[in-house]
């Protein structure tokens, strides 16, 4: 769907205008695409997100503010995300070895069986949204980071 359609108006400023707010919806409706196959494991994308932070930090345990500096969504609530993880059995939390006022948090194996099921078909969605060659992804990925560079 072109934005036009999709916002229900032609009116823009400039293509830089048009892009801008064609990025945003874009994003905004990828995450609901991812949303849809995370619903059957009563995961939300942030959470997703926390979860395969602490995978990919293993064997490191990370504390709030190291998970909250890789997250996607810089102004997701860590702390309310990492409770709800550990009230579910996907997180484990302790107090930190050097700051006994911090917590750190580790991915349980509950939390790793998830996501080894989610995987596949996480990708399987991704690629049904992102219908691009590996070289149209590298161009895009090129002019995202040229953005986010000015």
């Amino acid at each position: 769907m072109r934005i036009e359609e999709a916002l229900q108006t032609d009116k823009f400023r400039d293509e830089r205008h048009k892009g801008v707010l064609n990025l945003l919806y874009t994003a905004y409706w990828m995450k609901m695409q991812i949303s849809t196959v995370l619903k059957e494991y009563g995961i939300t994308v942030e959470q997703f997100n926390v979860l395969r932070i602490l995978r990919g930090s293993l064997p490191k345990n990370l504390c709030v503010k190291e998970i909250g500096s890789r997250m996607i969504e810089k102004s997701s609530n860590v702390p309310r995300i990492l409770e709800r993880l550990q009230r579910d059995g996907l997180v484990e939390r302790t107090p930190s070895e050097t700051d006994r006022r911090e917590s750190v948090s580790v991915i349980t194996e509950k939390a790793m069986e998830i996501l080894k099921q989610l995987d596949q078909k996480v990708i399987e969605k991704e690629n049904e949204f992102m219908p691009v060659t590996a070289e149209e992804a590298a161009f895009f990925n090129s002019i995202l980071d040229k953005i986010r560079k000015a």
